[in-house]
């Protein structure tokens, strides 16, 4: 890590105590920094907020107090959440105080060069793959970001050795100012998170932050299939462009011809080797090779990952074979378009599946195409989304479908309604929030009782 004056003595506000919030805390007070946090919630029993007030940190909970930001204030790192209409962060524009994300204080700090990985759907997927293909690199890879682990949390033992892969989300992005990472990835931009970007072009402009300071020593690996990327994006960089088509050849980029991975004409891999099922699995794949290749991670390696690279926890996660069912766990399908993906994996098989969780007062009639389209023999839907559910199954003429109370009562019927040869299928299509704590709960509980029936 870089040794840096740039905050001691300063006070900074960290606005959200979560995983980001806690790790920039830390490190703010590691550099002398008068760190307060605040979170809108109660504290009381909160163990990080403890384990902060014990390192000196003021920690103000149950609220956000106006005082806390006034013309002294240095900076504040905001949680990537919290919206702008926050008072406290309306005030801090006001008063022209520095508001950034513990990205931009990660890049600052760290001795290591970035790969940025974006995009509407497929980040984690797409950061994993070139996390395990930079293991054969002359760099060490450590990945964080999005993808679960702060960033400000893991610099300090980063060098120059080593090569960060971060997934970013476009509320990341937009609290960053010189963030330049070596190579950018933009995989897709989808009708997402509009209520808190308002419209499709700030969160598109929000995306296109990864490569606003790239100059061209760095490159900008981005979908040529998606035309909101190459709009967005690729048309106004100033690195060098590598792109990555499933629908044509690129000669200066990544592509598939008659059934083959290629980079820049060296092939790579056959599709049909590779570990990771579905098409959207392939473009990730494309866009992986692509960013391993220009660090010049060698061919061979790349090949052995994708094919023995079988999934992010969660993220239409290979669980095993069980009683002749081929069991997946898709519980970050939080949204319509990432079940839809997971629909489509299965050409040729019969799918079970399990849906539903909380109703963000949508409906699922651009689901129904999709389901149309798989070979679905039943669903067990659940949740507060289960009667919406049940609606567009219908429509959508799925033979069986059953009502029942969450994950743990749908596994056993998933197994009574299938037989040998059939995928059993965790693809809610709805957050968590109304049973579980978050997916990863949701999917962990699904995994345990699937393996009952081992």
């Amino acid at each position: 890590m870089k040794r840096s004056d740039k905050y001691l003595n300063k006070r900074v506000l960290v606005l959200g105590l979560g995983r980001s919030g806690y790790a920039a805390a830390k490190l703010l007070k590691s550099l002398g920094a008068d760190v307060t946090v605040n979170d809108r919630g109660s504290l009381e029993g909160n163990n990080q907020a403890a384990e902060l007030s014990a390192l000196g940190i003021r920690v103000v909970g149950g609220g956000h107090p106006p005082d806390l930001v006034d013309k002294g204030l240095a900076a504040m790192i905001k949680n990537p959440g919290i919206p702008y209409s926050n008072p406290l962060v309306q005030k801090a524009r006001q008063l022209g105080i520095r508001i950034i994300t513990e990205v931009e204080i990660a890049y600052e700090l760290s001795d290591a060069p970035f790969i940025g990985v974006t995009g509407s759907n497929g980040k984690t997927t797409t950061t994993m793959l070139i996390g395990e293909m930079m293991k054969g690199s002359e760099s060490e890879p450590i990945v964080a970001g999005n993808i679960g682990t702060a960033l400000s949390g893991v610099i300090q033992k980063g060098t120059d050795k080593n090569v960060i892969v971060a997934e970013l989300s476009s509320f990341q992005l937009l609290g960053t100012e010189h963030f330049r990472p070596k190579i950018a990835v933009a995989l897709n931009i989808f009708d997402h998170h509009l209520d808190y970007h308002g419209t499709v072009e700030n969160y598109a402009n929000a995306k296109a932050l990864i490569t606003a300071n790239q100059t061209a020593e760095d490159a900008l690996v981005y979908n040529a299939d998606s035309e909101r990327v190459t709009s967005f994006i690729a048309e106004k960089t100033k690195a060098r462009k590598v792109p990555f088509s499933l629908s044509r050849k690129v000669d200066s980029g990544a592509y598939i011809e008659d059934g083959v991975i290629y980079f820049r004409g060296e092939q790579i891999l056959e599709c049909s080797e590779m570990g990771l099922p579905g098409e959207h699995n392939l473009q990730n794949a494309l866009a992986a090779v692509a960013a391993a290749k220009i660090y010049g991670v060698p061919t061979k390696h790349i090949a052995k990952v994708l094919k023995t690279f079988t999934g992010v926890r969660h993220r239409l996660q290979y669980v095993n074979v069980i009683q002749g069912r081929t069991v997946y766990n898709d519980s970050k399908a939080t949204n319509i378009l990432a079940t839809s993906k997971a629909l489509a994996s299965f050409p040729g098989k019969a799918v079970v599946l399990l849906a539903g969780g909380l109703d963000r007062g949508n409906t699922f009639d651009s689901l129904i195409p999709y389901l149309k389209k798989a070979d679905i023999k039943a669903a067990l839907l659940f949740g507060q989304t289960k009667e919406k559910l049940r609606d567009a199954c219908e429509k959508a003429g799925i033979p069986s479908i059953e009502i029942v109370k969450n994950v743990e009562e749908a596994v056993p019927e998933a197994f009574r309604l299938s037989e040998p040869g059939d995928v059993v299928l965790l693809s809610p299509a709805c957050a968590s929030w109304d049973q579980y704590k978050s997916f990863e709960q949701r999917g962990d509980i699904f995994i345990d009782e699937v393996n009952k029936f081992r």
